[in-house]
């Protein structure tokens, strides 16, 4: 399996011929060059920066075999925007099949920014068994994980909770994401409080956008 970082939160994976896009959202110049790779898109919750509804529903009325997978609030969202409904999916706690790349979503309750501002519902994946991505969360899943996509810019991030998720999670790996509102200087900082001189001691992998990684 082939992990691509684009900018902020969007990933995409290819495995067997099969390439799964995850949260292409506004935050991301390559994710409309992205959409023209992609099988599968995975959201995990309906903010702007994971899911640019113009864009994927645009995409989708051009590329008739494009599915896309989320929650229900980001699914309403995509059908009001003008997507084909027969190809955009509700997803739930469960397992999904896609052509043969076994996706097991699960609930992760999106981080708290403040009592007064509502959040949506956000669904985490782990993709073929390996790859998890918590969207806009610091929960942990109930299954282990080889490399974890760990967020590390926000308005409900803080580092302190950071350490603790890839620490709690125990991962192989990590790789950080939802990070385009970090400076370079912000970047190395959280390299140095999230790798493996850090105290996770996790082996850490920065990618920049356009960056792969086998796994």
């Amino acid at each position: 399996m082939l992990l691509t970082k684009h900018s902020h939160a969007c990933v995409q994976l290819a495995h067997a011929g099969l390439s799964v896009l995850v949260d292409p959202g506004a935050f991301t110049p390559e994710a409309s060059a992205a959409l023209d790779s992609a099988d599968v898109v995975l959201v995990t919750h309906d903010h702007f920066d994971h899911l640019d509804l113009q864009l994927v529903a645009g995409r989708m009325a051009s590329r008739s075999r494009l599915e896309v997978f989320g929650p229900a609030s980001a699914a309403k969202a995509l059908i009001d925007a003008g997507a084909e409904p027969a190809r955009v999916h509700v997803v739930t706690d469960g397992r999904l099949d896609l052509d043969g790349l076994e996706v097991q979503a699960v609930a992760a309750p999106h981080g708290a920014i403040h009592e007064g501002i509502a959040v949506p519902e956000n669904l985490g994946y782990l993709i073929g068994g390996k790859v998890f991505h918590p969207g806009d969360s610091y929960a942990v899943p109930p299954f282990p994980v080889d490399t974890l996509l760990v967020p590390t810019s926000g308005p409900w991030t803080k580092v302190g909770e950071a350490i603790d998720f890839v620490t709690a999670v125990g991962p192989r790996r990590s790789v950080p994401i939802h990070d385009v509102m970090l400076s370079e200087i912000g970047r190395r900082s959280m390299t140095m409080f999230l790798g493996p001189d850090g105290l996770t001691q996790t082996p850490l992998h920065n990618l920049a956008p356009g960056e792969s990684l086998e796994l």
